[in-house]
């Protein structure tokens, strides 16, 4: 699968690990790495927390090709379950 995202890299620069990454989303260590690896992709909801957990833009975790397929507009509302969120982006 073609990379996707960025969360290995990122995880790596705020010296963190896909462990630690797995326990505050409360998913397994396998999808985690899954992740980081591209053969599966967080949805939204787990990509914005995943950028709050990391204090980082959401764009930091998408490969730049894809920021501009993806970020077309200058803020994004994410309604998911239990939140309601709108990024400036």
């Amino acid at each position: 699968m073609e990379d996707i995202n960025r969360l290995k890299a990122v995880l790596a620069e705020q010296k963190r690990t896909s462990r630690w990454l797995a326990n505050e989303l409360g998913v397994t260590p396998s999808t985690v790495s899954k992740w980081c690896t591209n053969s599966s992709q967080p949805d939204l909801s787990s990509i914005v927390r995943i950028a709050e957990l990391l204090a980082v833009d959401i764009k930091e975790l998408i490969v730049a090709e894809y920021n501009k397929l993806y970020f077309r507009t200058d803020s994004l509302t994410i309604n998911d379950r239990d939140i309601t969120k709108k990024i400036e982006l």
